[in-house]
């Protein structure tokens, strides 16, 4: 029984009951408050709804157990972790601390696995066995403390309900409240995102092996497989160079789609092809680095053969690999098309159209109008879409890994294979690594430096879109 419970979804055991007792406390403390008696003076009037009251109950029975089965998927792996290892015998403790890690891994893995079959080793067995008791036993506590307290919850809000009890305030301060803390959760997480590549950037630098600071950003030569070389230009130029082949397809073909749909398309047609413009936005990069890899590349490769086989040009002229960057840009750009086009036409709506109709009434025609008027005053928002693109472009990671290629060239030629920032840092990060080294630690740096141009150009169009609203308005 104990080793079912172990193995049970902690979601399950978690979100159901934990609705089904909202459900009921608000139920009841509705219809508890409901059923007083209201008559026309004002000491019978209700403080608040009975709504209110049904969420005072509801909050006041589900916080407590919530709380509860928080600290155990906190705490409950640790706790059940260090009682395991302390119940080893004790020639295996001899062994160190990391025979010992091992062996729990193993028996943490196996135990998760949920395999029925046995190994043979009496002791391996015997510990997984165990192992899963003290998982159930562990959860069944947690929902044992999670009943005991979401009905202690329970009869102190039932208690509280009253005519004059200000239910209302003590919702509104909770929900409050669980906005603070969501609020504070991303500020925190962020927080510590930039701190953790803050600390591991000055490592980095400060390691024997690694380079100076003028070295990764100006240096022209990067090999960090090897741990020679951390130059890292070619990266930067590889990033920058499919970044801007991406631009020139995602900035004409969102903003002209973006002008059509606001200012020609008609309201029926606009609620058709709108939705199945965004619904690329949806699609997973993985899926559009392997049209980009399987399909792109190829044409791109094919066009850059035939073109080296014309006879007045050299047979070198464009380098024609299997991967590249014009294919990787390409691909990038379609996919960054909804989100200029979605952001340039709500900016273009937004536009009074008080300042269609003096321009048209001015005797401008349509087109006039869009380019003289409605353009120049949604040019803010404009600019910040593309600026938000090009935060995208150089962000993007599966594309330019499975499309762009590896090599760290500085070269024009965008049918050349390339590497990006993003690309590097899979490639340092994936496989067996142990953060001991420059190698790997070189992949923090490259995403702090990828951090500060994202942030570098969020600020931008933020600043763009506050300076130019202001004219405007």
């Amino acid at each position: 029984m104990l080793q079912t419970i172990g193995y049970l979804p902690i979601g399950w055991l978690v979100i159901a009951p934990l609705a089904a007792a909202a459900f009921f406390a608000f139920y009841f403390g509705r219809q508890r408050v409901g059923a007083l008696t209201i008559g026309p003076t004002f000491g019978a009037r209700l403080n608040s709804q009975p709504n209110f009251h049904g969420y005072f109950l509801a909050i006041a029975t589900v916080l407590p157990a919530a709380f509860v089965l928080l600290m155990y998927l906190l705490f409950s792996d640790g706790f059940v972790r260090s009682t395991f290892v302390s119940e080893l015998p004790d020639y295996l403790i001899a062994r160190g601390p990391e025979q010992v890690d091992f062996f729990v891994n193993r028996v943490v893995e196996y135990a998760q696995s949920k395999r029925a079959s046995t190994t043979g080793n009496l002791l391996f067995d015997a510990s997984v066995e165990r192992f899963s008791t003290l998982k159930g036993s562990a959860r069944l506590t947690a929902i044992f403390l999670a009943t005991l307290a979401g009905a202690a919850g329970f009869f102190f809000g039932r208690h509280q309900l009253s005519r004059r009890f200000p239910a209302r305030s003590y919702v509104e301060l909770g929900i409050t409240s669980a906005l603070f803390v969501c609020a504070a959760i991303a500020v925190l997480t962020t927080a510590g995102i930039v701190l953790s590549l803050v600390f591991e950037t000055v490592r980095f630098f400060s390691l024997p092996d690694g380079p100076s600071i003028f070295e990764f950003l100006f240096g022209t030569d990067w090999n960090a497989q090897t741990g020679a070389n951390f130059g890292a230009v070619p990266l930067f130029f590889g990033t920058l160079m499919i970044a801007f082949l991406a631009m020139l397809v995602a900035v004409p073909v969102g903003l002209f789609s973006a002008i059509y749909l606001s200012e020609y398309a008609s309201p029926q047609f606009r609620a058709w092809v709108k939705p199945i413009l965004e619904l690329l936005a949806g699609i997973p990069t993985v899926v559009f680095g392997f049209f980009a890899a399987t399909l792109i590349a190829p044409l791109v490769r094919d066009f850059a053969q035939w073109v080296n086989a014309l006879p007045f040009t050299p047979d070198t002229l464009l380098a024609a690999q299997p991967t590249s960057a014009l294919a990787a840009g390409l691909v990038m750009g379609v996919m960054i098309i909804p989100f200029i086009s979605s952001l340039s036409d709500d900016v273009i709506n937004a536009v009074p159209q008080s300042l269609r109709d003096g321009a048209l009434a001015m005797g401008a025609t349509k087109s006039e109008m869009i380019k003289q008027v409605i353009l120049p005053a949604a040019l803010p928002g404009i600019i910040a879409a593309i600026l938000l693109g090009v935060s995208r472009a150089i962000g993007e990671t599966m594309i330019v890994v499975m499309a762009a290629g590896g090599r760290a060239l500085i070269t024009l030629d965008p049918t050349s294979d390339i590497t990006t920032v993003t690309y590097q840092i899979v490639a340092l990060l994936t496989g067996d690594t142990a953060f001991d080294s420059a190698r790997t630690v070189s992949a923090f740096a490259l995403g702090f430096v990828l951090f500060g141009v994202t942030l570098l150009f969020n600020i931008i169009a933020l600043r763009v879109v506050q300076r130019y609203r202001e004219a405007y308005e």
